[in-house]
């Protein structure tokens, strides 16, 4: 369900905007959206999980705020990070 250490290291490094950043709204969104993907993937094959369909929409609407913030103050960051990501918007 969550994902690994290594794998958000490797986000982390992907996303981040200064050498020693890990809390960015960048990486925040990036790391977001990897644990949503990962848990869609398990609510596919575990239907009745209602506790992890409540942390997925409170982890959407998490990475909805950081995305807003994101559009607000800075539209260019904002459009490379949603199209580096696969986000609809």
């Amino acid at each position: 369900m969550a994902i690994s250490n290594e794998r958000k290291t490797e986000i982390i490094n992907e996303f981040k905007t200064h050498e020693n950043d890990t809390g960015s709204a960048e990486v925040q969104i990036a790391v977001l959206t990897a644990e949503i993907n990962s848990l869609n993937d398990h609510l596919r094959v575990h239907k009745h999980d209602h506790h992890s369909r409540r942390g997925l929409l409170k982890m959407v609407g998490k990475r909805r705020n950081l995305l807003s913030y994101l559009r607000n103050r800075d539209i260019a960051s904002y459009r490379e990070l949603i199209k580096k990501l696969g986000l609809r918007r």
